[in-house]
């Protein structure tokens, strides 16, 4: 089977710093360009570009290979896309200048290489070095804490439109000039900042997701993330005391704290919504309850998809001024109402079609979890559904990673809360009175427990 008249395989492996690699070299920007020139003539059909690892010639990357003739190129750059689409992909010639023709040559250097491999590898192995990958995961709070100083200090919206001088922008942020330079070096060397004559200018992704005015703009949800450096940075005394060192209730918090919260958790329903609404299914729901619905971007949602439905959003007097503002923006105030209440132990209604109950058992401990669960039982009619959507563990909890990694988010940042297994939202569910309980996987790092009244 050939399903593409070519496919190109372009290396893009990535070594530590100092070692050759096509990565190193630009491999990644030789695919997109490949990709673009591709889809600037109408090939896609024809053309599958594909990253893949080495392809033993590191010293002289970026490599590529082209099937089913299996032409060799080496020494690409994103310049020689265009010809290399043109000449080759659309009228069947080679590019002389950029093949790699000479059989034994290319063999010599791929031995060669693999020779040097091998006697590093050898080398490290018997010094004890950390293998590489470990090594990152490590000190990977380095990239980390720079980007996070970056976005509190609000480094990218300060280097502007167009390119200034480190003092210059120092003097923006109220920082030191030399401290700055130093930061803006950092940036630079991850991607997000070019300096050039003297001067430095953001990247496209920085002035996408990083700057005041930008319609995409994350800075205020990622300071939720700068809070969270400051929790996660007790985990070693959180662990040995068996809870938060620092925990605070939602009413204790400083607002500017609440509304980063807030920020970062509407970002991530946003891009949960839709996808949980196909899961979940709105047609027939009249009446729905959003326990903690935080900043009402999922009863927003189900809103959009049932011009019948009527959603009421239950949280904190912090909480609600910021969701009704979300409403009044989307244009659902009629059908999205707010109520101020404490989803422990306020009462939550009754006669609700689908109770939501997302990202709110992680902040609780086991017996509040049960009682929780009990209550929205009692709050649904018959037939009525009740959908959790949660970090759900595997039941050794040991994976999936990213529901690992969030229960200790938890430990830091709570009096008991966790990241809980299928079978303990099973056994909750069940205690309650739920039938059809089901886990729903999601794409993306949460999953969905469900259940029905009887």
């Amino acid at each position: 089977m050939q399903p593409f008249r070519y496919h190109v395989f372009v290396c893009d492996q990535q070594k530590p710093e100092g070692a050759p690699s096509c990565g190193a070299r630009g491999g990644l920007a030789v695919i997109e360009a490949l990709r673009r020139e591709v889809a600037a003539r109408g090939l896609e059909g024809q053309v599958q570009v594909t990253a893949c690892g080495s392809l033993g010639l590191c010293e002289s990357g970026p490599n590529l290979v082209v099937y089913p003739e299996g032409t060799w190129y080496g020494g690409v750059t994103p310049a020689d896309a265009a010809e290399l689409v043109e000449e080759h992909f659309r009228n069947g010639r080679p590019v002389a200048r950029l093949e790699r023709r000479d059989v034994d040559e290319v063999r010599a250097e791929m031995a060669a290489g693999r020779e040097k491999r091998l006697a590093a590898m050898h080398a490290r192995e018997a010094s004890g070095a950390l293998p590489d990958d470990l090594n990152e995961r490590i000190r990977g709070f380095q990239h980390s804490r720079a980007i996070l100083t970056a976005l509190e200090l609000d480094l990218f919206t300060a280097i502007g439109e167009g390119g200034a001088p480190a003092a210059e922008i120092a003097s923006r942020i109220h920082a030191n000039p030399r401290a700055t330079e130093m930061l803006l070096h950092a940036m630079a060397s991850l991607q997000l900042v070019a300096k050039r004559d003297g001067l430095f200018y953001n990247s496209p992704v920085a002035v996408r997701f990083f700057t005041t005015g930008s319609p995409q703009n994350a800075r205020p949800a990622l300071l939720h993330t700068a809070s969270l450096w400051k929790t996660w940075s007790t985990l070693t005394e959180c662990v040995r005391a068996g809870t938060s060192v620092i925990h605070q209730e939602m009413a204790e918090r400083p607002s500017d704290w609440t509304q980063a919260f807030i920020a970062a958790m509407h970002r991530n329903a946003v891009e949960r919504a839709a996808p949980l609404v196909a899961a979940v299914g709105a047609q027939g729901v009249r009446r729905m309850l959003d326990v903690g619905g935080g900043s009402g971007a999922y009863s927003i949602a189900f809103a959009a998809a049932n011009p019948e439905l009527q959603a009421y959003i239950l949280d904190l007097v912090a909480v609600v001024p910021l969701a009704q503002r979300h409403i009044e923006q989307a244009g659902v105030s009629g059908r999205v109402h707010t109520r101020v209440g404490d989803l422990r132990t306020d009462h939550l209604g009754e006669g609700y079609d689908l109770v939501l109950a997302s990202a709110v058992c992680h902040m609780l401990d086991e017996k509040e979890n049960a009682h929780l669960i009990a209550r929205c039982y009692g709050a649904l009619a018959p037939g009525g559904r009740l959908v959790i959507q949660e970090f759900i563990l595997d039941p050794d909890k040991c994976a999936p990673q990213s529901a690992a990694l969030f229960s200790l988010n938890m430990l830091v940042g709570t009096r008991a809360g966790a990241s809980y297994s299928e079978p303990e939202y099973t056994a909750w569910m069940s205690a309650a009175g739920f039938t059809a309980i089901r886990h729903v996987r999601m794409p993306g790092p949460a999953g969905l427990m469900t259940g029905t009244r009887a």
